[in-house]
Protein backbone atom coordinates (compact mmCIF):
# COMPACT_ATOMS: atom_id res chain seq x y z
CA UNK A 1 0.00 0.00 0.00
CA UNK A 2 2.89 2.88 0.80
CA UNK A 3 4.97 1.94 -2.46
CA UNK A 4 1.08 1.89 -4.22
CA UNK A 5 0.25 4.79 -3.06
CA UNK A 6 3.19 6.68 -3.57
CA UNK A 7 3.88 5.67 -7.21
CA UNK A 8 0.37 5.53 -8.62
CA UNK A 9 -2.34 8.54 -9.10
CA UNK A 10 -5.79 8.28 -7.37
CA UNK A 11 -7.10 7.25 -10.48
CA UNK A 12 -4.76 4.86 -11.53
CA UNK A 13 -5.03 2.88 -8.18
CA UNK A 14 -8.68 3.07 -8.50
CA UNK A 15 -8.97 1.42 -11.71
CA UNK A 16 -6.55 -1.46 -10.03
CA UNK A 17 -9.55 -1.66 -7.36
CA UNK A 18 -11.61 -1.91 -10.13
CA UNK A 19 -9.59 -4.89 -11.77
CA UNK A 20 -9.62 -6.78 -8.51
CA UNK A 21 -13.45 -6.67 -7.79
CA UNK A 22 -13.99 -8.45 -11.06
CA UNK A 23 -11.31 -10.99 -10.27
CA UNK A 24 -13.17 -11.73 -7.17
CA UNK A 25 -16.52 -11.89 -8.93
CA UNK A 26 -14.92 -14.36 -11.18
CA UNK A 27 -13.33 -16.29 -8.56
CA UNK A 28 -16.46 -17.16 -6.74
CA UNK A 29 -17.77 -18.52 -10.45
CA UNK A 30 -14.52 -20.31 -11.14
CA UNK A 31 -14.48 -22.20 -7.49
CA UNK A 32 -17.85 -22.93 -6.83
CA UNK A 33 -18.13 -23.77 -3.15
CA UNK A 34 -15.44 -26.72 -3.85
CA UNK A 35 -13.38 -25.65 -1.08
CA UNK A 36 -15.76 -25.80 1.46
CA UNK A 37 -17.01 -29.11 -0.26
CA UNK A 38 -13.58 -30.36 0.48
CA UNK A 39 -13.45 -29.49 4.00
CA UNK A 40 -16.96 -31.26 4.81
CA UNK A 41 -16.55 -34.36 3.67
CA UNK A 42 -12.84 -35.01 2.98
CA UNK A 43 -12.26 -34.76 7.21
CA UNK A 44 -12.88 -38.65 6.43
CA UNK A 45 -9.36 -39.23 5.74
CA UNK A 46 -9.88 -42.91 4.12
CA UNK A 47 -11.59 -41.16 1.22
CA UNK A 48 -10.00 -37.46 0.98
CA UNK A 49 -7.64 -38.84 -1.91
CA UNK A 50 -10.91 -39.72 -3.82
CA UNK A 51 -12.24 -36.73 -3.05
CA UNK A 52 -9.47 -34.61 -3.75
CA UNK A 53 -8.96 -36.39 -7.44
CA UNK A 54 -12.22 -35.99 -8.15
CA UNK A 55 -12.74 -32.19 -7.11
CA UNK A 56 -9.38 -31.26 -8.84
CA UNK A 57 -10.17 -32.78 -12.32
CA UNK A 58 -13.18 -31.22 -12.17
CA UNK A 59 -12.40 -27.99 -11.26
CA UNK A 60 -9.34 -28.09 -14.16
CA UNK A 61 -11.75 -28.80 -16.79
CA UNK A 62 -14.33 -26.41 -15.44
CA UNK A 63 -11.53 -23.60 -15.04
CA UNK A 64 -10.88 -24.03 -19.08
CA UNK A 65 -14.65 -23.65 -19.87
CA UNK A 66 -15.13 -20.72 -17.76
CA UNK A 67 -12.03 -19.26 -19.32
CA UNK A 68 -12.85 -19.32 -22.54
CA UNK A 69 -16.32 -17.87 -21.75
CA UNK A 70 -14.60 -14.83 -19.75
CA UNK A 71 -12.75 -14.32 -22.77
CA UNK A 72 -15.68 -13.90 -25.35
CA UNK A 73 -17.16 -11.54 -23.11
CA UNK A 74 -14.26 -9.15 -22.61
CA UNK A 75 -15.60 -6.51 -24.52
CA UNK A 76 -18.67 -6.49 -22.23
CA UNK A 77 -16.82 -6.41 -18.84
CA UNK A 78 -14.14 -4.57 -20.07
CA UNK A 79 -15.98 -0.99 -20.05
CA UNK A 80 -17.11 -2.05 -15.99
CA UNK A 81 -13.25 -1.41 -15.26
CA UNK A 82 -12.24 1.54 -17.84
CA UNK A 83 -9.14 -0.26 -19.06
CA UNK A 84 -7.48 1.57 -21.83
CA UNK A 85 -5.53 -1.48 -23.32
CA UNK A 86 -8.00 -4.33 -22.27
CA UNK A 87 -6.79 -7.63 -23.66
CA UNK A 88 -3.13 -7.27 -22.13
CA UNK A 89 -4.48 -6.70 -18.69
CA UNK A 90 -7.49 -9.21 -19.15
CA UNK A 91 -5.45 -11.91 -20.17
CA UNK A 92 -3.27 -11.59 -16.83
CA UNK A 93 -6.42 -11.67 -14.72
CA UNK A 94 -7.03 -14.77 -16.19
CA UNK A 95 -4.00 -16.38 -15.54
CA UNK A 96 -4.13 -15.02 -12.12
CA UNK A 97 -7.89 -16.44 -11.60
CA UNK A 98 -6.91 -19.87 -13.41
CA UNK A 99 -3.80 -20.64 -10.80
CA UNK A 100 -5.71 -19.39 -7.28
CA UNK A 101 -8.78 -21.49 -9.00
CA UNK A 102 -6.34 -24.64 -9.15
CA UNK A 103 -4.28 -24.26 -5.84
CA UNK A 104 -7.34 -23.56 -3.87
CA UNK A 105 -7.99 -27.41 -3.08
CA UNK A 106 -4.87 -28.48 -2.50
CA UNK A 107 -4.30 -25.18 -0.09
CA UNK A 108 -7.37 -26.78 1.44
CA UNK A 109 -5.74 -30.01 1.73
CA UNK A 110 -2.40 -28.49 3.91
CA UNK A 111 -5.18 -26.56 6.26
CA UNK A 112 -7.33 -30.06 6.83
CA UNK A 113 -3.95 -32.23 6.99
CA UNK A 114 -2.89 -29.82 9.69
CA UNK A 115 0.50 -28.49 8.05
CA UNK A 116 0.38 -24.99 8.98
CA UNK A 117 3.99 -24.19 8.33
CA UNK A 118 3.81 -25.87 4.54
CA UNK A 119 0.60 -23.63 4.48
CA UNK A 120 2.07 -20.43 5.95
CA UNK A 121 5.66 -20.76 4.23
CA UNK A 122 3.83 -21.11 0.11
CA UNK A 123 2.03 -18.33 0.98
CA UNK A 124 4.92 -15.97 1.78
CA UNK A 125 6.43 -17.31 -0.94
CA UNK A 126 3.73 -15.94 -2.99
CA UNK A 127 3.95 -12.81 -1.34
CA UNK A 128 7.60 -12.07 -1.56
CA UNK A 129 7.37 -12.82 -5.24
CA UNK A 130 4.66 -10.41 -6.06
CA UNK A 131 6.20 -7.54 -3.69
CA UNK A 132 10.25 -8.02 -5.01
CA UNK A 133 8.41 -7.92 -8.58
CA UNK A 134 6.19 -5.11 -8.35
CA UNK A 135 9.40 -3.20 -7.22
CA UNK A 136 11.55 -4.47 -10.25
CA UNK A 137 8.71 -3.86 -12.56
CA UNK A 138 7.94 -0.82 -11.49
CA UNK A 139 11.15 0.75 -10.67
CA UNK A 140 13.49 -0.82 -13.16
CA UNK A 141 11.74 -1.61 -16.21
CA UNK A 142 8.80 1.61 -15.76
CA UNK A 143 6.17 -0.34 -15.93
CA UNK A 144 3.09 1.09 -14.73
CA UNK A 145 -0.39 -0.86 -13.47
CA UNK A 146 0.59 -4.03 -15.66
CA UNK A 147 3.11 -4.69 -13.03
CA UNK A 148 0.95 -5.10 -10.16
CA UNK A 149 -0.85 -7.87 -12.65
CA UNK A 150 2.43 -9.40 -13.72
CA UNK A 151 3.77 -9.76 -10.20
CA UNK A 152 0.49 -11.19 -9.12
CA UNK A 153 0.33 -13.82 -11.80
CA UNK A 154 4.08 -15.24 -11.64
CA UNK A 155 3.56 -15.59 -8.10
CA UNK A 156 0.25 -17.82 -8.03
CA UNK A 157 1.89 -19.59 -11.10
CA UNK A 158 4.93 -20.27 -8.56
CA UNK A 159 3.03 -20.92 -5.56
CA UNK A 160 0.76 -23.28 -7.57
CA UNK A 161 3.12 -25.47 -8.95
CA UNK A 162 5.07 -25.82 -5.33
CA UNK A 163 1.85 -26.81 -3.67
CA UNK A 164 0.92 -29.06 -6.43
CA UNK A 165 4.12 -31.18 -5.84
CA UNK A 166 3.38 -30.99 -2.17
CA UNK A 167 0.14 -32.83 -2.55
CA UNK A 168 0.63 -34.68 -5.61
CA UNK A 169 0.06 -37.73 -3.90
CA UNK A 170 -3.57 -37.08 -3.09
CA UNK A 171 -3.99 -37.24 -6.69
CA UNK A 172 -2.95 -41.09 -6.29
CA UNK A 173 -7.17 -41.83 -5.57
CA UNK A 174 -9.90 -42.61 -7.68
CA UNK A 175 -12.83 -40.87 -9.69
CA UNK A 176 -16.10 -40.78 -7.42
CA UNK A 177 -18.95 -39.94 -10.29
CA UNK A 178 -21.48 -40.88 -7.45
CA UNK A 179 -19.68 -38.22 -5.09
CA UNK A 180 -19.11 -35.45 -7.85
CA UNK A 181 -23.34 -35.47 -7.79
CA UNK A 182 -23.46 -34.71 -4.16
CA UNK A 183 -20.36 -32.29 -3.94
CA UNK A 184 -22.22 -30.13 -6.03
CA UNK A 185 -25.05 -29.98 -4.72
CA UNK A 186 -23.44 -29.06 -1.91
CA UNK A 187 -20.91 -26.18 -3.14
CA UNK A 188 -23.37 -24.88 -5.98
CA UNK A 189 -25.08 -22.70 -2.74
CA UNK A 190 -22.06 -21.15 -2.22
CA UNK A 191 -21.99 -19.22 -5.48
CA UNK A 192 -24.91 -17.00 -4.87
CA UNK A 193 -23.20 -16.72 -1.23
CA UNK A 194 -19.88 -15.88 -2.67
CA UNK A 195 -20.99 -13.29 -4.85
CA UNK A 196 -23.44 -11.62 -2.43
CA UNK A 197 -20.16 -11.36 -0.44
CA UNK A 198 -18.14 -9.77 -3.21
CA UNK A 199 -21.03 -7.49 -3.66
CA UNK A 200 -20.86 -6.42 -0.10
CA UNK A 201 -17.46 -6.18 -0.25
CA UNK A 202 -16.62 -4.36 -3.31
CA UNK A 203 -19.79 -3.43 -5.30
CA UNK A 204 -19.34 -0.12 -3.58
CA UNK A 205 -16.61 1.02 -5.96
CA UNK A 206 -19.02 1.23 -8.76
CA UNK A 207 -21.00 3.66 -7.42
CA UNK A 208 -18.08 5.54 -6.00
CA UNK A 209 -16.99 5.79 -9.70
CA UNK A 210 -20.25 6.87 -11.33
CA UNK A 211 -20.62 10.03 -8.70
CA UNK A 212 -20.82 13.37 -11.08
CA UNK A 213 -17.59 16.01 -10.99
CA UNK A 214 -20.52 18.91 -9.00
CA UNK A 215 -20.99 16.01 -6.33
CA UNK A 216 -17.64 15.43 -6.06
CA UNK A 217 -16.50 18.87 -5.61
CA UNK A 218 -19.19 19.16 -3.07
CA UNK A 219 -17.88 17.09 -0.82
CA UNK A 220 -14.41 17.17 -0.97
CA UNK A 221 -13.46 20.01 -2.94
CA UNK A 222 -10.41 20.01 -5.00
CA UNK A 223 -7.18 17.92 -5.34
CA UNK A 224 -3.53 19.38 -3.97
CA UNK A 225 -3.41 20.94 -7.49
CA UNK A 226 -6.54 22.53 -8.03
CA UNK A 227 -8.12 20.12 -10.27
CA UNK A 228 -11.73 18.03 -9.66
CA UNK A 229 -11.42 14.74 -8.72
CA UNK A 230 -12.88 12.19 -11.00
CA UNK A 231 -14.76 8.90 -9.95
CA UNK A 232 -11.52 6.74 -10.36
CA UNK A 233 -9.54 9.02 -7.78
CA UNK A 234 -12.43 8.51 -5.31
CA UNK A 235 -12.45 5.01 -5.86
CA UNK A 236 -8.26 4.90 -5.33
CA UNK A 237 -8.40 6.74 -2.26
CA UNK A 238 -11.44 4.85 -0.66
CA UNK A 239 -9.58 1.91 -1.59
CA UNK A 240 -6.70 3.26 0.71
CA UNK A 241 -8.75 3.46 3.46
CA UNK A 242 -9.89 -0.09 2.92
CA UNK A 243 -6.23 -1.20 3.11
CA UNK A 244 -5.85 0.58 6.63
CA UNK A 245 -8.95 -1.38 7.59
CA UNK A 246 -7.70 -4.71 6.22
CA UNK A 247 -5.67 -5.16 9.36
CA UNK A 248 -8.80 -6.44 10.83
CA UNK A 249 -9.96 -8.33 7.62
CA UNK A 250 -6.00 -10.03 8.64
CA UNK A 251 -7.12 -11.54 11.80
CA UNK A 252 -10.31 -12.47 10.52
CA UNK A 253 -9.15 -14.33 7.85
CA UNK A 254 -6.26 -15.83 9.42
CA UNK A 255 -9.45 -17.05 12.11
CA UNK A 256 -11.61 -18.47 9.45
CA UNK A 257 -8.17 -20.74 7.74
CA UNK A 258 -8.11 -22.40 11.40
CA UNK A 259 -11.70 -22.21 12.44
CA UNK A 260 -13.34 -24.01 9.11
CA UNK A 261 -10.91 -27.13 9.65
CA UNK A 262 -11.13 -26.89 13.41
CA UNK A 263 -14.66 -26.90 13.79
CA UNK A 264 -15.03 -30.42 11.65
CA UNK A 265 -12.79 -32.20 13.59
CA UNK A 266 -14.48 -31.11 17.16
CA UNK A 267 -18.17 -31.15 16.10
CA UNK A 268 -18.89 -35.02 17.22
CA UNK A 269 -16.87 -34.01 20.87
CA UNK A 270 -19.46 -33.74 23.96
CA UNK A 271 -18.46 -30.62 24.88
CA UNK A 272 -18.43 -29.24 20.99
CA UNK A 273 -20.94 -26.31 21.60
CA UNK A 274 -18.99 -25.01 24.66
CA UNK A 275 -15.71 -25.34 23.11
CA UNK A 276 -17.41 -22.84 19.95
CA UNK A 277 -18.64 -20.49 22.14
CA UNK A 278 -15.63 -19.88 23.63
CA UNK A 279 -13.91 -19.55 20.24
CA UNK A 280 -16.51 -16.54 19.52
CA UNK A 281 -15.40 -15.18 23.52
CA UNK A 282 -11.71 -14.83 22.57
CA UNK A 283 -12.25 -13.90 19.01
CA UNK A 284 -14.28 -10.64 20.25
CA UNK A 285 -11.58 -9.66 22.67
CA UNK A 286 -9.11 -9.52 19.42
CA UNK A 287 -10.96 -8.04 17.27
CA UNK A 288 -12.28 -5.02 19.78
CA UNK A 289 -8.34 -4.82 20.65
CA UNK A 290 -7.47 -4.30 17.01
CA UNK A 291 -10.75 -2.31 16.18
CA UNK A 292 -9.68 0.40 19.07
CA UNK A 293 -5.99 0.52 18.33
CA UNK A 294 -7.01 1.16 14.55
CA UNK A 295 -9.44 3.42 14.69
CA UNK A 296 -7.96 5.76 17.41
CA UNK A 297 -4.36 6.01 15.72
CA UNK A 298 -4.93 5.30 12.20
CA UNK A 299 -4.32 9.09 11.65
CA UNK A 300 -1.16 8.51 13.28
CA UNK A 301 -0.39 5.24 11.46
CA UNK A 302 -0.53 7.03 7.93
CA UNK A 303 1.61 9.38 8.89
CA UNK A 304 4.67 7.08 10.27
CA UNK A 305 7.53 7.65 7.92
CA UNK A 306 9.12 5.23 5.52
CA UNK A 307 12.48 4.79 6.18
CA UNK A 308 15.22 6.50 3.93
CA UNK A 309 12.66 8.29 2.06
CA UNK A 310 10.46 11.50 2.19
CA UNK A 311 6.96 9.07 2.00
CA UNK A 312 4.48 8.25 4.25
CA UNK A 313 3.25 4.81 5.00
CA UNK A 314 0.16 6.13 2.94
CA UNK A 315 0.57 9.16 0.02
CA UNK A 316 -0.92 12.53 1.48
CA UNK A 317 -3.56 12.44 -1.44
CA UNK A 318 -5.32 9.68 0.27
CA UNK A 319 -5.29 10.68 3.78
CA UNK A 320 -9.45 11.98 3.17
CA UNK A 321 -9.95 8.45 3.28
CA UNK A 322 -9.68 8.22 6.81
CA UNK A 323 -12.84 8.53 8.16
CA UNK A 324 -14.42 5.38 6.42
CA UNK A 325 -11.57 2.96 8.23
CA UNK A 326 -13.60 3.22 11.41
CA UNK A 327 -16.84 2.18 10.42
CA UNK A 328 -14.65 -0.70 8.07
CA UNK A 329 -13.11 -2.37 10.86
CA UNK A 330 -16.33 -3.09 12.69
CA UNK A 331 -18.00 -4.54 9.54
CA UNK A 332 -14.83 -6.70 8.87
CA UNK A 333 -15.25 -7.88 12.68
CA UNK A 334 -19.26 -8.33 12.28
CA UNK A 335 -17.91 -10.71 9.11
CA UNK A 336 -15.88 -12.30 11.67
CA UNK A 337 -19.37 -13.28 13.80
CA UNK A 338 -20.80 -14.39 10.69
CA UNK A 339 -17.69 -16.82 10.42
CA UNK A 340 -18.18 -18.11 13.79
CA UNK A 341 -21.85 -18.73 12.83
CA UNK A 342 -21.43 -20.54 10.08
CA UNK A 343 -20.06 -23.68 12.06
CA UNK A 344 -23.58 -24.87 12.40
CA UNK A 345 -24.63 -24.47 8.77
CA UNK A 346 -22.12 -26.02 7.69
CA UNK A 347 -22.50 -28.93 10.34
CA UNK A 348 -25.75 -29.24 9.24
CA UNK A 349 -25.25 -29.42 5.74
CA UNK A 350 -28.09 -26.65 5.64
CA UNK A 351 -25.47 -24.17 3.10
CA UNK A 352 -28.90 -23.06 0.65
CA UNK A 353 -29.47 -20.79 3.24
CA UNK A 354 -26.48 -19.12 2.73
CA UNK A 355 -27.51 -17.49 -0.28
CA UNK A 356 -30.56 -16.52 1.20
CA UNK A 357 -28.81 -14.55 3.82
CA UNK A 358 -25.87 -12.51 1.05
CA UNK A 359 -29.09 -11.86 -0.99
CA UNK A 360 -30.45 -9.94 1.87
CA UNK A 361 -26.69 -8.43 2.66
CA UNK A 362 -26.31 -7.46 -1.33
CA UNK A 363 -30.12 -5.88 -1.39
CA UNK A 364 -28.79 -3.82 1.82
CA UNK A 365 -25.40 -2.88 0.16
CA UNK A 366 -26.65 -1.83 -3.63
CA UNK A 367 -29.83 -0.27 -1.71
CA UNK A 368 -27.71 2.18 0.60
CA UNK A 369 -24.95 3.11 -1.69
CA UNK A 370 -27.72 3.86 -4.20
CA UNK A 371 -29.40 6.20 -1.90
CA UNK A 372 -27.01 7.45 0.30
CA UNK A 373 -23.63 8.01 -1.98
CA UNK A 374 -24.71 10.93 -3.92
CA UNK A 375 -24.96 12.53 -0.29
CA UNK A 376 -22.34 11.41 1.45
CA UNK A 377 -20.23 9.92 -0.97
CA UNK A 378 -17.40 7.39 0.96
CA UNK A 379 -18.84 7.56 4.55
CA UNK A 380 -22.11 5.85 2.37
CA UNK A 381 -20.61 3.55 1.40
CA UNK A 382 -18.32 2.29 4.78
CA UNK A 383 -21.74 2.54 6.81
CA UNK A 384 -23.62 0.72 4.42
CA UNK A 385 -20.85 -2.34 4.02
CA UNK A 386 -21.21 -1.96 8.45
CA UNK A 387 -25.35 -2.47 8.38
CA UNK A 388 -25.09 -5.02 5.63
CA UNK A 389 -22.40 -7.65 7.68
CA UNK A 390 -24.50 -6.63 10.91
CA UNK A 391 -27.71 -8.05 9.60
CA UNK A 392 -26.03 -11.16 7.84
CA UNK A 393 -24.15 -11.51 11.04
CA UNK A 394 -27.52 -11.87 13.16
CA UNK A 395 -29.26 -13.62 10.19
CA UNK A 396 -27.17 -16.40 9.95
CA UNK A 397 -27.01 -16.47 14.17
CA UNK A 398 -30.54 -17.35 14.12
CA UNK A 399 -30.53 -20.73 11.19
CA UNK A 400 -27.28 -21.80 12.33
CA UNK A 401 -28.34 -22.19 16.60
CA UNK A 402 -31.12 -23.93 14.85
CA UNK A 403 -29.00 -25.89 12.85
CA UNK A 404 -26.23 -26.89 15.57
CA UNK A 405 -27.32 -25.05 18.99
CA UNK A 406 -24.17 -23.12 20.39
CA UNK A 407 -24.61 -20.98 23.82
CA UNK A 408 -23.18 -17.98 21.98
CA UNK A 409 -22.56 -15.22 24.63
CA UNK A 410 -24.73 -13.39 22.03
CA UNK A 411 -25.22 -10.10 24.50
CA UNK A 412 -21.94 -9.91 25.88
CA UNK A 413 -20.23 -9.70 22.31
CA UNK A 414 -23.07 -6.72 21.48
CA UNK A 415 -21.62 -4.66 24.37
CA UNK A 416 -18.08 -5.72 23.81
CA UNK A 417 -19.07 -4.04 20.42
CA UNK A 418 -20.72 -0.64 21.91
CA UNK A 419 -18.02 0.07 23.98
CA UNK A 420 -15.33 -0.28 21.75
CA UNK A 421 -17.51 2.19 19.21
CA UNK A 422 -17.40 4.53 22.12
CA UNK A 423 -13.72 4.64 22.41
CA UNK A 424 -14.11 6.18 18.95
CA UNK A 425 -16.94 8.36 19.64
CA UNK A 426 -15.80 9.99 22.50
CA UNK A 427 -11.91 10.67 21.08
CA UNK A 428 -13.02 14.31 19.42
CA UNK A 429 -14.20 15.54 22.56
CA UNK A 430 -11.37 14.07 24.78
CA UNK A 431 -8.30 15.63 22.31
CA UNK A 432 -10.33 19.10 22.92
CA UNK A 433 -10.15 18.55 26.70
CA UNK A 434 -6.50 17.84 26.77
CA UNK A 435 -5.54 19.51 23.66
CA UNK A 436 -3.65 16.86 23.03
CA UNK A 437 -4.64 13.75 20.76
CA UNK A 438 -2.39 11.40 21.20
CA UNK A 439 -2.72 11.17 25.06
CA UNK A 440 -6.15 11.53 24.62
CA UNK A 441 -6.20 8.15 22.35
CA UNK A 442 -3.97 6.29 24.77
CA UNK A 443 -6.10 7.25 27.41
CA UNK A 444 -9.15 5.79 25.52
CA UNK A 445 -7.48 2.87 24.26
CA UNK A 446 -6.31 1.55 27.59
CA UNK A 447 -9.36 1.87 29.38
CA UNK A 448 -11.41 0.54 26.58
CA UNK A 449 -9.99 -2.55 25.98
CA UNK A 450 -9.09 -2.92 29.88
CA UNK A 451 -13.23 -2.62 30.51
CA UNK A 452 -13.40 -5.16 27.53
CA UNK A 453 -11.12 -7.70 29.35
CA UNK A 454 -12.71 -6.76 32.66
CA UNK A 455 -16.65 -7.73 31.46
CA UNK A 456 -15.53 -11.09 29.33
CA UNK A 457 -13.19 -12.40 32.48
CA UNK A 458 -16.49 -11.95 34.66
CA UNK A 459 -18.48 -13.63 32.38
CA UNK A 460 -21.59 -11.35 32.02
CA UNK A 461 -24.63 -12.94 30.88
CA UNK A 462 -22.80 -16.58 31.27
CA UNK A 463 -24.70 -18.81 33.85
CA UNK A 464 -22.14 -22.00 32.68
CA UNK A 465 -19.10 -20.64 33.76
CA UNK A 466 -17.38 -24.29 34.40
CA UNK A 467 -15.57 -24.17 31.40
CA UNK A 468 -14.16 -21.07 32.00
CA UNK A 469 -12.98 -21.53 35.52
Amino acid sequence: MPFYTGVFDTDEYGVISLIYVLMAFLNVIFTFGMESTYFRYAKDRDKSKDIFKTIQITLFGTTICLLAIVWFLNPLLNPIIGLVEPFPLFTLMLGILAFDTLSAVPFAELRLAQKPYHFAIIKMINVFINIGLNFYLVLKVNLNIEAVLISNVMASLITAFIVWVITFDMMKGKWDGVFLKKAIRFGLPFVPAGIGYVINEMIDRFFLKKMDSETITQLYGLDSGGSVFSGEDIVGIYAAGYKLAVVMLLFVTVFRYAWQPFFMRKLEEEDAPKLFSETFRYFNLGAAAIFIIFSLFASDIVQIRIPFTDATLIGRDYWMGLSVVSPLLMAYWLQGWYINFSAGIFIGEKTKVLAYITLIGSAITVTGNLIFVPYFGMLASAYTTLVSYAVMAFVIYYHSKKAFDVPYKIWQGVIVLLIADLTTFLQPYLKNMLESGIWASVILCVSGIGLIVLLTRKNFFLKDTKLIN
